[in-house]
């Protein structure tokens, strides 16, 4: 079976990597373009490194777009990991058109931050969607799903890590072999019970201690290890990546209660949190308690 594998970054990667050892016969790989002092993709770098037709076009809503696709006279295209719109004639192309991972259970959590925010909303699951994609965000029949737990302590790091990212490569071989085997079913998304977030950003990651301190903790882990969660304290911003989530009540939402070498204790709305690594503004991650240290933080201290 003639595939084209369109993607970019770790994931693209990996989906190569597994496609090459399986033998398939991957007749064209496309991602997007690179920027000009930016780090390379690896998934491009792969594919020179293997000797594999690469392609970028900085569009794929051009005629020129769609007489590549067709060019590769593929049965199938997969989509690892695309930021690029992909109209529906260029989908078709391929005899068998294309089928694209989405790292949510969906039609939930459709949209570009799709695993920040079941964690952000305190979920106890997400997973993965491979589907036929539309013109829509994220919408189009549903080939096959896979699901994970959110635990309590998780961060937006685990769950991509160790979950997301070896399920979805699997998932993706998964759907391959179900297209060469002509089981291709398609599930119909009731867009109805979904819903799409926008960007997981710098305002969704602002920390409120006023808020419940199962909110705030949560927030913390749906930005690490990106946005990262931030806060104010002595008139300069701190983001917050590791944390864990005390018991202790007090009437001072955002007060700093305790420092040590474990590092810093803030009190929340309901329960503390304590923070373990930092990012001060204009340097790198450390301990808090470095943090603490060379920027004089003290029991009483208000974060807001």
């Amino acid at each position: 079976m003639r595939i084209v594998l369109h993607g970019q970054q770790a994931f693209g990667k990996a989906v190569l990597e597994r496609l090459l050892e399986d033998g398939e016969d991957v007749v064209a790989v496309c991602c997007a373009p690179e920027k000009e002092g930016k780090p390379a993709d690896p998934l491009a770098d792969l594919a020179r490194e293997k000797g594999l037709p690469l392609h970028q076009p900085a569009s794929w809503k051009t005629p020129e777009a769609l007489e590549l696709m067709q060019s590769f006279n593929a049965d199938v295209c997969m989509m690892a990991y695309v930021l690029l719109f992909v109209p529906e004639a260029v989908r078709n192309a391929p005899t068998h058109g294309t089928f694209q991972y989405h790292p949510s259970l969906c039609p939930q959590h459709r949209g570009p931050s799709s695993i920040n925010w079941p964690i952000a909303m305190g979920k106890k699951h997400t997973g993965l969607t491979i589907f036929w994609p539309d013109d829509g965000l994220d919408e189009g029949p549903i080939m096959l799903q896979k699901t994970c737990p959110i635990c309590p302590d998780d961060t937006l790091g685990d769950i991509y890590f160790k979950n997301l990212f070896p399920m979805g490569v699997d998932a993706m071989m998964e759907a391959l072999a179900m297209v060469k085997a002509g089981v291709i079913i398609k599930h119909d998304q009731r867009l109805d019970d979904g819903t799409y977030e926008g960007w997981f950003n710098k305002d969704a990651a602002r920390l409120d201690w006023s808020k419940p301190v199962a909110e705030t903790y949560n927030t913390i882990r749906a930005g690490n290890p990106a946005p990262g969660a931030w806060s104010m304290i002595d008139g300069e911003e701190i983001k917050i990546y590791d944390a864990a989530r005390l018991d202790g009540d007090g009437p001072n939402h955002g007060e700093v209660v305790a420092v040590s070498d474990d590092g810093i204790t803030v009190q929340g709305n309901g329960g503390q949190i304590l923070i373990k690594r930092v990012r001060p503004a204009g340097a790198g991650k450390m301990t808090a308690s470095e943090w603490a240290q060379s920027a004089g933080i003290s029991i009483g201290k208000i974060m807001e």
